[in-house]
This record gives C-alpha cells, sequence and structure tokens, in this order.
C-alpha cells in the first residue's frame, strides 16, 4: 500500500493549555510513495525490571524441583513447575537464562558481610561492585538502561525514566554501612550518579502529557475533575481532518487509552483522600494501596510512552530490599523479607516461590499490551522491545548471589530468536547476559560491562 497524502512528522503533538501530547505511531508519519512497513531502521525499547531477594528456585531444593528455570534446555521446555508459568502464552518472545552469578554483590571485605540486602539493587544493571559508605560519596557503575539511553534516548523527549513501587526515600545510611542510595535505585547515569525513581503514577503521568503545565493549572484541573484531553478538543478535531480512516480510528483509541489511564489515577487519589484507612498510609496520595493495580498502571504508562516514543527507556524497581510487604493475591499471606528467609525448610521454600510465581505473573500484563501495539515498521512494540526481569541475589535465604534468577521477553527487532531455555556453565557472570543484550540493542562498541568475561551467546540452538 502507497501512502500519497502529506506526510506527518513522527514529533508531531497536540497542544492545549498545559498541556503536550505526543502522538501514537500512524500511517500518515510513513514518508510519501514509500511502501507501509518498510520504514528503515528500528527504534528499540528498553526495560529493565528489578526484584529484590532472588528466588525460591535458586535454594538447592528449587534447583532439584525446577522452582525457577525449567529441567529442558532449548526449546522443549516445560514451565508448569516454575515461577515462570504465567509467562506460557508469551513463550515464543521469551529466552529464559540460568545459573548466571552476581559476584559484585558479593562481600569483598569483612566489614561487607551481611549487607548483601544494602548493596545488591546498586548492583543489577551495572554489575559493579559498590563503596560501602554511608555518606555522599556514593560510587557504583553507569547502569546499563543509562548506556543505553546515552546513546539512543537523546532521539526521544525524555532520555530515560526510572520507575519504583515501594517507598525508596529514605535518606542517610541504612544498615551495614552502605547508603540508603544503593537500595533506592537501580539507575546510575555515571559511577557517582544514582538517578531517582519515581513511584507515583499522576507524577509520571505528568511527566508524559503535563508538558507546560504550572502546578496550579494541574491542582486546578485535578480539583475540577477534568481531563487532559478537555485542552486538546481543538487540536485533536484540527488533526483527525488530515488522517485517513485507520489512522482516525488508532488516534481515537489512543486518546481513549489515556484517558482511562487518567480515570484511574483519579479514582485512586479520590480514595486516598477520602479518610478511609490506607494499607499504605505513607504512600503519596497517587499510589495505589494494591500490588497489582500499582504495576499495571506503571506498565500501561510504559505502553503509552512507547507507542508515542516519548522514551524507549524505563527502568522498574518492583521491591525493596528488606521489604515486609504481604502479597495475599499470590496465595500466601505472610511478609516477603521473613519469608524469603526460609530456613531451607522445603514448606517456607515453597510459600516463598508463591511470592515469586505472584511478582512475574504481572509481567504478561506488559507484554500483551506491547504486543498489542502496533510499531512503525509494520510489527509491534513487542518485536521491537528488551524486557529484562532478574535479580541481583540468588538464594535470599543465604544471602548469595549464585544461581540468580532472570529472563528476557522481546524480540530486540529481529536480534532475539526467543524461545529458549539456556543454561550457563557454572560462574557465568550475569554480566556476560548483559554484555550481549547491549549488543542486540545496538550499542555495539561495548567491550565489557561490569566484571563480564565476554559474550554470552542468547541465539544458541
Amino acid at each position: 500500500m502507497y501512502i500519497t497524502n502529506k506526510q506527518l512528522s513522527r514529533r508531531t503533538v497536540l497542544k492545549g493549555v498545559g498541556v503536550t501530547m505526543a502522538l501514537p505511531f500512524l500511517e500518515a508519519m510513513v514518508p510519501a510513495r514509500s511502501v507501509f512497513g518498510a520504514t528503515p531502521g528500528k527504534k528499540l525499547r528498553l526495560v529493565a525490571i528489578e526484584m529484590v531477594h532472588g528466588s525460591a528456585g535458586s535454594t538447592a531444593l528449587g534447583i532439584k524441583k525446577n522452582l525457577w528455570a525449567p529441567s529442558a534446555v532449548g526449546r522443549d521446555f516445560d514451565l508448569s513447575s516454575t515461577s515462570l508459568v504465567s509467562l506460557q502464552p508469551y513463550r515464543d518472545y521469551v529466552t529464559i537464562v540460568s545459573n548466571t552469578d552476581v559476584r559484585n554483590a558479593e562481600a569483598f571485605t569483612a566489614p561487607e558481610i551481611g549487607g548483601d540486602h544494602f548493596r545488591s539493587s546498586a548492583v543489577f544493571l551495572t554489575q559493579t561492585h559498590p563503596k560501602q559508605t554511608q555518606g555522599s560519596d556514593v560510587r557504583a557503575g553507569t547502569s546499563l538502561d543509562q548506556i543505553y539511553a546515552r546513546q539512543f534516548g537523546q532521539e526521544t523527549p525524555i532520555p530515560s525514566m526510572q520507575l519504583c513501587i515501594e517507598n525508596v526515600d529514605q535518606a542517610g545510611g541504612c544498615s551495614y554501612g552502605y547508603s540508603c542510595t544503593y537500595t533506592d535505585s537501580i539507575s546510575w547515569a555515571s559511577p557517582i550518579e544514582p538517578l531517582p525513581m519515581v513511584r507515583d503514577p499522576r507524577v509520571v503521568f505528568d511527566q508524559l502529557f503535563g508538558v507546560g503545565a504550572t502546578p496550579q493549572e494541574r491542582a486546578e484541573r485535578r480539583s475540577e475533575d477534568r481531563s487532559i484531553l478537555d485542552w486538546l478538543g481543538t487540536a485533536t478535531a484540527r488533526l483527525k481532518k488530515d488522517l485517513g480512516a485507520a489512522d482516525r480510528a488508532r488516534l481515537s483509541q489512543y486518546l481513549e487509552e489515556v484517558r482511562e489511564i487518567e480515570r484511574r489515577i483519579q479514582r485512586v487519589e479520590a480514595k486516598n483522600s477520602s479518610g478511609e484507612p490506607r494499607e499504605l498510609p505513607e504512600a503519596p496520595v497517587g499510589v495505589p494501596d494494591s500490588f497489582s493495580e500499582h504495576v499495571k498502571l506503571m506498565f500501561d504508562l510504559q505502553a503509552l510512552a512507547f507507542a508515542s516514543d516519548v522514551t524507549r527507556v524505563f527502568a522498574l524497581k518492583l521491591g525493596r530490599d528488606a521489604s515486609n510487604r504481604v502479597y495475599p493475591e499470590s496465595g500466601f499471606k505472610g511478609a516477603f523479607h521473613s519469608a524469603s528467609h526460609h530456613g531451607e525448610r522445603e514448606d517456607r521454600i515453597v510459600d516463598f516461590q508463591r511470592i515469586n510465581t505472584y511478582h512475574v505473573s504481572m509481567i504478561p500484563y506488559l507484554l500483551e499490551k506491547l504486543k498489542s501495539t502496533p510499531d512503525a515498521d509494520g510489527s509491534t512494540l513487542l518485536d521491537n522491545s528488551v524486557i529484562i526481569y532478574g535479580s541481583p541475589m540468588g538464594d535470599s535465604n543465604l544471602h548469595n548471589h549464585k544461581r540468580c534468577p532472570i529472563f528476557i521477553a522481546g524480540h530486540a527487532g529481529g536480534r532475539l530468536k526467543g524461545g529458549l531455555h539456556l543454561r550457563a556453565p557454572d560462574g557465568t557472570p550475569m554480566a556476560n547476559l548483559m554484555l550481549s543484550v547491549m549488543h542486540k540493542l545496538g550499542v555495539d562498541d561495548m567491550q565489557q560491562f561490569g566484571d563480564s568475561t565476554g559474550e554470552f551467546d542468547l541465539n544458541q540452538i
């Protein structure tokens, strides 16, 4: 099919009073006389997700019973006994890599022994051993997401965004001689520049769509329970007049998705402002008490940001080390931290696995959103994305960092086959996997990352 009407710039935005909204991909953005679906160059997206405390599958029992990684390697693997069972509908997009270690999260000196919970998050995306300090002289490494954002994020209005689900605003020292900075962020712009994580979906929404609004304008809009779309009516109508039927439908669907997310945030704010008792009384008013509702809101915002090319890089911290949050939807009502210290008892390991399984079960929601969103080259956002989910810890009961859980989803624009379980040789650094991911993302000149010893072939077999 040939596009013969006037080309619409990919950077076209809708503007109103205190509102700037980027557009999703539309056929009108394909250069005139070019073939739709043949746009050169793929824009790849990256989501890096950390879940703390390792997994039940990293215990001796968990390895024996395949509680994380399936028993079979290659393509003929069975997820039914694993915490990854919810990924079954997306297995063709998933690459599981088992048996990698995160040595730089281990204690290097005697004073560091016992401090694993308070340095691990700083290691996950940097694969660098952090300096033990409770002062401001923190040091780790530049994180994977920021290396990618530095090279490719400058093409978008927001180079990268950093999100979290739990409270990460504790100042000063935490424990075992470590600054809380190390548990508060997984993204580092440089070895001495940790980036703050945003917990409140309202703040994320305003960053994506409320550009130009003053705090007073935002407050007035919320008090009137109005939508940002109310300020875009004229601009939207004008644009739709120049679009074909398919593009008008796609734009309408996109705007309705924005409005639905806005409604959900407004409902959360209204409930949390009602005076009713909250499960998370210390959380900002825009943060849902429900873990799953919070995570899904953050995933919806990420999908919209990718669809409109506002940013191509997200880091998401799903938990906080030593948190005793309860996840009743997992089927286990015990607290997270105490559950992870299971004493190697089988019944308690199984309980911890229920939480692991619940956490992973959040990911298919994002995968489906990306899979159902078309991208500029005729494929989908999931085809052109890399989602990393993992932990820098292995067996949390032992505070070790061996056989750490991790998987990758997405096809990286065709550079990742998916549908594979790969078991690394004993002693393989997780940094090898991450170095290979960076190469799949187009950071071709990177020779080493953290303590990597070489690439790890993600398309074996």
